[in-house]
């Protein structure tokens, strides 16, 4: 499924936003879907469009809980929460969606329902208006067929909660114009969500995961209780098949998916008949469990990953999703711990092969994969990679932890610098973050909490995750960061690494690392004062008091070479400066330099937070040493020391502590 570019944002759009949006359907996810796009666009005309008007009331005061909770929360303004709940109607007349430049239909799952609704509304919307189905399962073919103008059609299929899950599957079939998905694409990605692409085939891509797990559940209830099941399950998901379906009402929503594919792909797929007689089920919530025998526990885990391993294979040997798409939905959309593939690779080829051959056997006629195990690994997880004028542009997605580095995602960088530095094609290379909100916040903390109290061994964690850095101080074409948005910790030490530097006006810069009572251990210390000594100062207060700095600043100091206004002309900018860098890499300066006057401090970050004085004093020596040594890898050793020795005071202990307790770390504490 080539698509022009697998980061939705590098081509832009010609379409602007819209700006009034009509969904049909004021039922539970219809207005779960209308206010996430009132919070990306609080100036959008939103209409919620109904049958009922006890349902549109109810939906409409939906809206102002759900803002007053951001409110109380602090996740939002009481400004934003008026302009979301602002320029907002509920209708039972189709005519009052006359002006609609987006018409989404989220009504019941019924094919004769929607063709009604969509001959209703292409009877008063303009020729051009998008029309999308949020269907979870039934074909665009079929539920288009009698469309007017069906290339403005598609499905975009959302998942609960729709305000917040950011995933939804954008389905691309044979009579929408290419450019509509395009669009679409461009428009969830710059709203904060993530949209994957999909076949046109019944339930897509994530439904055909879920059903079919949440089927065999059912069917797996000669073997065991729903309680028991969902205690297993629990290995592989946050919340257990039964708890799912008992929240979503899906008993129904079972039974007629897998009639349907029973249907059109075989008798295999027919629902467990017991959904037809049950209402709710006695299961447990998430965290809780029931005894289950080995026996028992062991038939259904078996069969459990049968049906995923099995739906798995078949969705890629059919091209219906793309790999890294599947494993990102079944975490982010379904809330699997870890998606399919990744289970794959963890239990082997073997273990895989057998699993998936007793699956088969029990269940005649499910799809078998087509590949070796091997073949179905052989992709990028967190990393989109696309040519720009002979530049590979790479992408960092993962916009669940706001891009944030971790050991696969740095080796994926660097195998694909070190797969095309030798291209003759290949001028250079840009890295930028997915979305608009972060290049990269920062590193996962990985490992590193095992490690407090033992200074070599974390100065050796601090080495092993500047393997990426090191290779790009070595590089003779060119590398720019490219930075769309917040960039902290480890992401701004990812950045000055590259040779070159572009920034959204409103990017921004922080190295927030002293306020978890650590140094910064991969180059913050050494780099900065070398490459712009004309900016030490600010480097200072950036180090020693998680001061920001912003892009503009950053540009009069010339941290950064150029400022973008929009995301495609971000990306130009970084290419243009990837050619104008091309046979002019300069290596990071080398001997003693000299920098600004390290003055004391009160130990206070800039946003009032007490630090720890002694993470300052540890932070200030490395500066200073670093400062004066003879060679860049002398300095960067400096740093990795530093940040072994930090890893020991009681500061990094609390810091990281209250970290992954997500409280505010309290460094006036004595051990």
């Amino acid at each position: 499924m080539a698509l022009p570019f697998a980061n939705p944002l590098l081509a832009g759009s010609s379409r602007p936003m819209p700006r009034a949006v009509a969904v049909i359907g004021a039922g539970t996810i219809g207005p779960d879907i209308g206010y996430y796009l009132k919070s990306a666009l609080p100036e959008l005309k939103l209409t919620l469009v109904d049958v009922s008007q006890a349902a549109l009331d109810r939906a409409l005061q939906r809206f102002h809980d759900y803002a007053a909770k951001a409110v109380a929360k602090g996740k939002m303004s009481e400004a934003e929460a008026r302009a979301v709940t602002a320029n907002l109607a509920g209708t039972l007349d189709y005519g009052d969606i006359a002006d609609a430049d987006w018409v989404l239909e989220a009504a019941t799952e019924n094919i004769a329902l929607k063709r009604r609704i969509f001959a209703d509304v292409e009877a008063v919307v303009r020729p051009d208006a998008l029309i999308t189905s949020n269907t979870s399962s039934l074909p665009a073919a079929q539920i288009f067929a009698e469309l007017r103008h069906p290339e403005r059609a598609t499905v975009t299929h959302f998942f609960a909660p729709a305000w917040r899950n950011p995933v939804v599957e954008v389905v691309r079939w044979e009579k929408a114009e290419p450019a509509v998905v395009e669009y679409l694409r461009w428009l969830f990605c710059s709203t904060g969500k993530v949209p994957l692409v999909t076949d046109d085939v019944v339930c897509f891509m994530l439904d055909r995961i879920f059903d079919n797990w949440c089927n065999e559940s059912a069917l797996l209830l000669e073997r065991a209780s729903a309680a028991e099941i969902d205690s297993v399950a629990a290995e592989f998901v946050h919340a257990g098949p039964f708890f799912v379906l008992n929240l979503a009402n899906g008993n129904p929503i079972i039974t007629e998916t897998n009639t349907l594919q029973a249907e059109i792909e075989g008798p295999h797929y027919r629902p467990a008949p017991v959904f037809r007689s049950v209402d709710r089920w006695l299961t447990v919530a998430p965290g809780k469990s029931v005894p289950v025998s080995p026996e028992t526990a062991a038939a259904v885990r078996e069969r459990l990953l049968g049906v995923l391993f099995s739906q798995s294979a078949d969705i890629l040997d059919r091209g219906i999703g793309e790999p890294a798409d599947l494993d990102f939905g079944c975490r982010q959309a379904l809330g699997f711990r870890k998606g399919p593939l990744d289970l794959m690779r963890d239990l082997g080829d073997d273990t895989t092969g057998r699993i998936v051959e007793r699956f088969c056997a029990e269940r005649p006629g499910m799809p078998e994969p087509r590949r070796a195990f091997a073949a179905y690994q052989d992709f990028l997880r967190h990393v989109l990679v696309d040519d720009v004028d002979g530049v590979k542009v790479i992408t960092l997605r993962r916009p669940e932890a706001m891009n944030a580095l971790h050991d696969e995602m740095t080796d994926e960088i660097l195998s694909v610098i070190r797969r095309h530095e030798h291209d003759a094609e290949v001028t250079g290379f840009v890295i930028t973050g997915y979305g608009n909100r972060a290049f990269c916040a920062g590193a996962d903390i990985g490992r590193f909490p095992r490690l407090l109290g033992d200074a070599a061994g974390a100065a050796q964690y601090a080495r092993d995750c500047s393997r990426l850095l090191v290779y790009l101080d070595s590089m003779k074409k060119p590398v720019v960061a490219a930075l769309n948005g917040m960039v902290l910790g480890g992401g701004f030490e990812l950045a000055i690494r590259c040779h070159g530097i572009v920034a959204l006006q409103d990017a921004w810069m922080q190295l927030p690392e002293v306020t978890l009572g650590i140094v910064h251990g991969i180059g913050a210390m050494v780099v900065p004062y070398r490459r712009w000594p004309q900016a030490s100062s600010e480097f200072n207060g950036m180090l020693r008091r998680a001061e920001r700095l912003k892009a503009a600043r950053a540009l009069e100091l010339g941290v950064i070479d150029e400022l973008a206004a929009d995301y495609p002309g971000l990306v130009r900018a970084a290419v243009a400066r990837v050619r104008g860098l091309s046979g002019k890499v300069a290596g990071i300066p080398s001997g003693a330099i000299d920098i600004a006057p390290l003055d004391r401090i009160e130990p206070k970050a800039a946003n009032g937070q007490v630090l720890s004085a002694e993470v300052i004093r540890l932070m200030e020596s490395a500066i200073h040493e670093a400062a004066s040594a003879r060679t860049l890898d002398e300095a960067l050793e400096v740093g990795y020391r530093a940040f072994g020795e930090s890893a020991c005071t009681h500061a990094a202990r609390e810091g990281i502590t209250a970290f992954q307790e997500k409280r505010k770390p309290d460094f006036t504490k004595t051990p």
